[in-house]
């Protein structure tokens, strides 16, 4: 019950590269500058970061969908980008990574989020934001809302990540939840309590343990290395299933991995697999991407749950917004790893 075998893993692989993801959400692009510091500044207390080179990559919901062509299945992108440069960028990197961007929607106006940090010596040094917050216009949703009609009808499920970068509106959150009811699609979401949007009746909800706390409107003040021993958590827990009515609620957990909780049974505790931690960058989108994936390619809800457990201890030993592979995936599954 607890575990996967090596060949379920790659039956489950094999039928993801027939699966068609739609992600919606808020988009992003990620720049990396990359260096060394041997000296503080003349001008201020502050390291002198000395250039070496940069890497850009998709960012928030783009991240999501792709750890999804990662994988080997097919993604479409839908969002908000601005009318400039980085969005150009955006999209050729999306391209190359085989994400369609048909969903994409140029507004005059908002910058392209960019996130640009700053890492000397693997550490990150500073970051810097470059986006607009404001909730998108009634006409850009709507305008969304016409792309996402287009391409519900061949996707398999629906990811949204909202990152609190105003794509995400009750109108829109709405909107799909009402076309995934209509067409029987899965829907899973991942929030930002900040928004406090109604989520009722979602098929997956992925808040870490913060947002867990946020969303139940109760104070954390207690930590356990055991889940089940941790009684504020299971009561947050309790509090979202009761409130929110998910099929599912996936709350990561750090260190301490994942849990699985549905209405009227136990919670399900997946310890993290991870070997060493570089970068817990984009590892929730990680997981919301190859536990929807594992859901289309017909996995049980715990089976899916170990799927994106693995998934995430694979790209957190790694550097930036990263992905994992089918090899690097099915090579955790296998005995001593």
């Amino acid at each position: 019950m607890g575990s996967i075998s090596p060949q379920r893993v790659r039956q489950l692989l094999d039928r993801a590269t027939r699966a068609r993801i739609l992600v919606v959400g808020d988009v992003m692009l990620d720049q990396f500058v990359w260096g060394h510091v041997s000296r503080i500044s003349p001008e201020a207390p502050v390291p002198v970061v000395e250039f070496d080179r940069e890497s850009f990559m998709p960012g928030g919901a783009a991240n999501v969908a792709r750890n999804l062509t990662s994988l080997g299945a097919a993604a479409d992108l839908c969002g908000v980008v601005g009318a400039d440069a980085n969005a150009r960028h955006l999209r050729h990197l999306l391209a190359e990574q085989q994400v369609g961007c048909s969903g994409l929607t140029p507004v005059r106006g908002r910058f392209t989020a960019t996130k640009t940090r700053i890492v000397a010596h693997q550490q990150q040094v500073v970051r810097v934001d470059r986006e607009t917050r404001g909730e998108v216009s009634k006409n850009t949703t709507a305008a969304l809302l016409r792309r996402i009609d287009a391409l519900l009808p061949q996707a398999d499920a629906v990811s949204v990540g909202d990152y609190g970068k105003g794509v995400v509106t009750q109108e829109l959150l709405d909107g799909i939840r009402e076309r995934c009811r209509a067409q029987a699609k899965w829907l899973s979401l991942d929030p930002k309590p900040v928004h406090q949007l109604q989520l009722r009746g979602l098929s997956l909800i992925t808040p870490n343990r913060k947002e867990t706390f946020e969303l139940a409107g109760l104070q954390d003040t207690t930590r356990n290395p055991d889940p089940f021993a941790d009684s504020q958590l299971m009561k947050a827990a309790d509090a979202l299933l009761a409130d929110l009515s998910p099929a599912l609620l996936l709350i990561t957990l750090g260190e301490l991995g994942l849990l699985l909780c549905q209405r009227g049974q136990k919670p399900f505790h997946i310890p993290t697999v991870a070997q060493e931690v570089f970068d817990v960058s984009g590892a929730g989108d990680t997981v919301i991407a190859s536990f929807t994936l594992a859901i289309a390619a017909g996995a049980s809800p715990i089976e899916a749950a170990i799927f994106s457990n693995h998934a995430a201890g694979v790209v957190v030993g790694k550097v930036g917004t990263a992905t994992v592979s089918p090899e690097e995936l099915a090579s955790s599954f296998l005995p001593g790893k």
